[in-house]
């Protein structure tokens, strides 16, 4: 198997290195990994790709390159220069710092790459380990994503949904904010959504008097909606999440026909 990994933290983050170890071992003896990963961190860039500026793209050891660029342009240049001989199979995107559950999906870039992927008709999946009072303070905060991760894409690869409609299927994972042992299993949930949780903004003035405004996140851990991915992850299990790039809502489609 040639897997492509990617993310959103950085060619350098501490995720990469995790998820490059899961990758290995998924690949196998006979198989490949490739790491496209943006130079800088693009944490919240979302589906964002360089449609206006070049990106410049620089091979830094076998199999391994920095594209000074957006995940999902890292994803396309990967399938369409780097490996264009030899497309991927898989493309893997994070492990995130920090989780991807709810309405973090929407804003992420690690969520962007698989988004990316899957429009380019390859299997992909992103994973993201969340943060929390259980697990802050491990000496390795990717505990949880580090011993789970294989075992969750085997599982996931085996006896997941995989197709090669138009608007195929991806998967967001996200490992529980707690430590590896007590990880209580897997579950498969829809996307939840965190009330009075949302982005905002904290203004500021430079030393120099010129105004500022820092973007604002809210606390992770309070409870959410039954049964979501939010709140498998505060219970203590791994999420598995499976999303479309269709954003069409088309449970409204049929009350929309009064307009016709």
């Amino acid at each position: 198997m040639r897997i492509l990994i990617t993310n959103d933290d950085g060619i350098n983050a501490p995720g990469l290195a995790v998820l490059e170890e899961i990758a290995t071992s998924l690949a196998g003896a006979d198989g490949e990994v490739w790491v496209v990963a943006p130079a800088f961190e693009q944490s919240g860039v979302g589906h964002c790709i360089s449609f206006t500026t070049p990106m410049m793209i620089t091979q830094m050891e076998d199999r391994r390159y920095a594209a000074q660029g957006s995940p999902a342009d890292c994803v396309l240049a990967a399938i369409h220069d780097v490996m264009k001989d030899a497309p991927p199979d898989l493309v893997l995107s994070g492990v995130n710092r920090g989780n991807n559950s709810a309405e973090n999906a929407v804003y992420s870039g690690t969520v962007g790459a698989a988004m990316e992927a899957a429009l380019q008709g390859v299997p992909a999946v992103a994973l993201s380990q969340y943060y929390g009072p259980r697990n802050k303070d491990l000496d390795d905060k990717f505990e949880a994503a580090r011993q789970h991760g294989l075992s969750t894409l085997r599982t996931l690869l085996d006896k997941g949904v995989w197709e090669k409609d138009d608007y195929g299927i991806f998967y967001n994972i996200n490992f529980p904010p707690v430590p590896a042992n007590e990880v209580e299993g897997l579950r498969a949930a829809r996307q939840g959504f965190r009330r009075d949780m949302g982005f905002g903004v904290q203004p500021t003035t430079s030393p120099s008097g010129r105004r500022f405004l820092w973007v604002t996140g809210a606390p992770q851990q309070q409870p959410t909606s039954e049964g979501s991915d939010a709140d498998w992850n505060l219970k203590g299990y791994i999420s598995v999440t499976p999303m479309r790039c269709d954003l069409t809502a088309h449970d409204a489609l049929d009350a929309l026909k009064a307009i016709e």
